[in-house]
């Protein structure tokens, strides 16, 4: 299965020696389920996209630092790339920003969340069962960092997974997009960096209860085997249709 990347941002440059750039960590953890050989990344955030959908069987979107409502003609032009996926059933996952920008395409809203930042480890409930959840549990823990979150659901819209912090944690759409709030890419060591670049601007109350939650165990390694089954189990409904 041919997976392209939709890349929307670069890790900050003080931090890539240790942890590498957003495709870095996703490929480290696609490598145990698919021949990353077969990964495309696209620098989405320099303009760069597929000229065609077909260039991929999939696509992933990465996080950002920037907001899905930012004024950026890159943005716009993502939103309308992930339309023509929508369109012909092509199967998508979206992370964190590309989980909010997938709501913004589909007539959701997104905004700066009145429950601030959402760092370290989120610990969450799945609370819809599908067959591309294998192996189960019932329990979704991955390193989250964001500041904005889903606040109104398009129609398509069925939730999977939620917490009091986050309604919106796990999102499907049809049979061929999903959407994570979290980063099942992210490590407990980049988490734990990542809040530290950031002194002074998330609040220190946040930042101690982000880092004492970097004791827990996560599902990355869950979260990617089930973003790889839900994408074989869309491309195989789309070949069928």
């Amino acid at each position: 299965m041919k997976i392209g990347i939709l890349q929307c941002d670069d890790v900050n440059e003080t931090l890539q020696p240790d942890h590498g750039n957003y495709p870095d960590m996703l490929l480290k953890r696609l490598e145990d389920h698919i021949q990353t050989s077969d990964v495309v990344i696209y620098r989405a955030h320099d303009g760069e996209l597929p000229a065609s959908i077909d260039e991929c069987d999939g696509y992933l979107t990465t996080g950002s630092r920037f907001s899905v409502y930012d004024p950026l003609p890159w943005i716009e032009a993502l939103e309308a790339f992930l339309l023509k996926l929508w369109e012909a059933k092509k199967p998508l996952v979206g992370i964190c920003f590309g989980h909010q920008l997938i709501a913004r395409a589909l007539g959701g809203e997104v905004e700066r969340s009145e429950k601030g930042w959402g760092v370290g480890v989120s610990f969450n409930q799945v609370v819809q069962r599908k067959t591309w959840m294998d192996p189960w549990q019932d329990k979704l823990d991955l390193v989250v960092s964001h500041q904005d979150q889903v606040v109104e659901l398009p129609a398509e819209a069925e939730v999977l997974v939620k917490s009091d912090f986050c309604e919106y944690y796990v999102v499907q759409y049809d049979d061929h997009f999903l959407s994570i709030q979290g980063h099942p890419e992210f490590s407990k060591d980049y988490s734990r960096d990542l809040m530290a670049s950031r002194h002074g601007i998330i609040p220190d109350v946040r930042l101690r209860a982000g880092n004492a939650s970097l004791s827990a165990d996560v599902d990355g390694e869950l979260m990617t085997k089930w973003m790889v089954n839900f994408m074989h189990e869309a491309s195989v409904l789309r070949r069928n249709a």
